[in-house]
């Protein structure tokens, strides 16, 4: 197994991961906040789809995000352009999810979107392409893919299995 099958492949389970933890939520225990500074599934899960979104689609391949390319912002009532990198903790507990279904709608058209992109990747572009992403700077697209997006994306996994035992349910691999 090369670098990029490994990318492809754990970028498929934490896909998974995500579509099994928000499977059985309502929109209460989605949006829930368990106490100030403390940030809600939604919260952690917008921010998580939507920086795979701008890091795959515009800073890699410069081109529209998902996010855009859909009306999203418009449909959620959400800014066009944050992702939640630097918000202010009252903008963070501001982002809400209201409808669920779209949202998993959004996200799978994230995932395709990452899916297909990755399925046209050589290996010799992983290792050749490099990107800049803000704040951090430049990088390989290796270490953009495995560090920005699935050691990010894995994190924030974390935190919503933490935060689903807060309202009551159990986390997503166990």
């Amino acid at each position: 197994m090369d670098a990029l099958d490994f990318i492809r492949r754990q970028m498929s389970a934490l896909h998974r991961l995500f579509d099994h933890v928000i499977s059985d939520l309502s929109s209460e225990q989605l949006n829930h906040q368990a106490q100030t500074g403390v940030q809600s599934i939604a919260f952690s899960l917008w921010h998580y789809v939507r920086t795979e979104d701008n890091i795959v689609q515009f800073v890699i391949q410069r081109r529209q995000t998902v996010w855009i390319e859909g009306g999203w912002p418009q449909r959620f009532g959400l800014d066009a352009r944050s992702q939640g990198t630097g918000m202010s903790e009252q903008d963070a507990a501001g982002v809400r999810i209201t409808d669920l279904d779209a949202w998993r709608q959004y996200q799978s058209a994230v995932w395709d979107a990452t899916d297909a992109y990755l399925s046209a990747l050589s290996p010799d572009g992983l290792e050749q392409q490099r990107v800049t992403i803000r704040p951090v700077g430049e990088m390989g697209l290796l270490d953009a893919l495995g560090g920005m997006v699935l050691t990010h994306g894995y994190r924030h996994l974390g935190e919503i299995e933490y935060a689903r035992g807060l309202v009551g349910l159990r986390g997503a691999t166990i």
